[in-house]
């Protein structure tokens, strides 16, 4: 029987551990407390800081920003993992081409091909202009992603408390059911000790 149970889990393949994770995660932010709409603003919030350029200060930033709305201050820290590791390259990549296009950058940096004093002083000085351009691709793409997070997210915790309202009413019911038996019997066990009594 065991080993029945231990061949199912290996079994399972590696797409099911790479997508059991974000399947988690989905239960919990559907499962967060609070109102969907600032549940639904917070996360949007979360996917536009996101987009930014400052990696590594994402959620203090969405978290900050979140609590200044008095938007949900979990759904936007969670939102902010858009922007991760595995999808940076891409995320930086679109937000720069964007950026550049939005403020006509033709000046495309390229790594200088020998690391010395000069080059990186020729970095640091066009640094300014590079954070400029991500910073103006983030902006530009993350207002639609927003929006679109923000209704995305609307939906979902809408629909899932939408389901879970007959199953909570059922749950109530059934308590209440209990209570009211519970109720009767004691009020027997009342009367037979009274008659006892007597």
């Amino acid at each position: 029987m065991s080993d029945h149970i231990h061949q199912n889990k290996t079994d399972r393949g590696a797409p099911d551990r790479w997508i059991e994770p974000w399947r988690k995660a989905y239960q919990r932010f559907l499962k967060i407390r609070g109102h969907p709409r600032e549940i639904s603003l917070g996360f949007a919030l979360g996917l536009f800081v996101g987009m930014s350029p400052f990696m590594g200060l994402h959620t203090a930033i969405a978290v900050l920003l979140a609590a200044l709305f008095k938007w949900n201050k979990f759904s936007a820290a969670l939102a902010v993992w858009i922007s991760n590791p595995f999808t940076a390259p891409v995320i930086y990549g679109l937000t720069y081409l964007i950026g550049a296009k939005a403020l006509a950058y033709e000046n495309s940096y390229a790594l200088p091909q020998h690391f010395d004093l000069d080059a990186l002083l020729d970095i640091i000085r066009s640094a300014p202009e590079i954070i400029w351009v991500f910073v103006i691709g983030g902006v530009v793409t993350g207002i639609p992603l927003a929006i679109a997070g923000y209704f995305g997210a609307y939906f979902a915790i809408f629909e899932y408390r939408k389901n879970l309202r007959p199953k909570l009413n059922i749950e109530k019911a059934t308590d209440i059911a209990r209570k009211l038996k519970n109720r009767k019997r004691r009020k027997k066990r009342r009367k037979k000790k009274k008659k006892r009594r007597r």
